[in-house]
């Protein structure tokens, strides 16, 4: 039985690549109704076993065993994330970086901070500020690339780094994910879409999961859907764990189960006073702390 990739699922259907094959001839496929008896549906990004019908369409048989899924967007075996947020048009929102890093450090995958809109930074005192937050990441561990579309950079980097796995771009709406893509797969030929200055952000041009070809390996799918971003799956005790500069110091606190608010003996409150913890983190951290105790009081 032969094997593939699921690179698009659209209005009920998968279209799977197979081993060896080329992206322009991709089985159109429905999934065998196993599937539904149990509660399970194949996703963008599974390896799949899956049988010709005599129709010259295909027949999802077989998922085989997945490294990662997420929920929202619906996907399978990413390998990295990539948190794109532009510096300017709309600004660095830091608070809402944050929350994706929660989600992506709960999801236990690996990230890149994309920067894009580079050359919009005329300002000194804000190309200082952004260069400030660009190192507190990096320090805390997080790979950030700068592009610019304008300038033509960042991008040979970005494919260096995805040509081996699945990657899936998420950000904030009207930072240009589209643009990128546009930039690194000329052939795709994303839609992008003004940005209306008065709200701030830009429509969302992307409908549904599709993996695309990078140039130099790797695939890479622009997700709808990850924009509504909520806690209900996350555990108040675990959003600590998704703070990395947290992790070590957590460990040390005086009570296990920590919430790094009110407690003596505190090692993470320690760390912020003593300038080890940026403060700007922990704000977003007590910020997300409240905002999930008061959604599980409401459900």
């Amino acid at each position: 039985m032969p094997e593939g990739l699921i690179i698009k699922a659209l209005s009920g259907y998968y279209y799977v690549l197979p081993d060896g094959g080329s992206m322009d001839h991709a089985v159109q496929c429905r999934a065998r109704g196993i599937f539904k008896k149990r509660g399970e549906s194949p996703l963008v990004g599974d390896r799949v076993k899956f049988s010709m019908t005599d129709n010259g369409e295909g027949t999802v048989d077989e998922i085989l065993p997945r490294s990662s899924s997420l929920i929202r967007p619906p996907i399978a075996n990413v390998g990295v994330a990539l948190l794109t947020f532009s510096v300017l048009e709309p600004d660095f929102n830091t608070q809402l970086l944050d929350k994706f890093l929660v989600h992506i450090e709960h999801a236990g995958l690996d990230v890149i901070i994309v920067l894009t809109k580079w050359d919009l930074l005329q300002s000194t005192e804000k190309k200082a500020e952004v260069e400030s937050y660009i190192e507190l990441y990096r320090k805390i561990g997080y790979p950030v690339v700068i592009t610019s579309s304008k300038e033509q950079s960042g991008y040979e980097e970005l494919e260096e780094i995805l040509s081996h796995e699945i990657s899936v771009f998420a950000g904030q709406s009207g930072v240009g994910k589209s643009s990128l893509l546009n930039q690194m797969i000329p052939h795709a030929q994303m839609e992008t879409n003004v940005i209306s200055h008065r709200l701030g952000r830009g429509k969302h041009t992307t409908r549904h999961v599709e993996l695309l070809e990078l140039p130099k390996g790797g695939y890479i799918a622009d997700t709808p859907g990850f924009s509504q971003l909520d806690f209900l799956e996350l555990g108040v005790e675990q959003l600590g764990d998704c703070f990395r500069e947290f992790k070590d110091k957590a460990d040390s606190c005086k009570f296990r189960g920590c919430t790094h608010t009110h407690e003596p003996g505190c090692k993470v409150k320690e760390a912020l006073e003593a300038g080890g913890i940026a403060a700007s983190r922990y704000e977003h951290y007590a910020l997300f702390l409240e905002e999930m105790k008061e959604k599980k009081r409401r459900y």
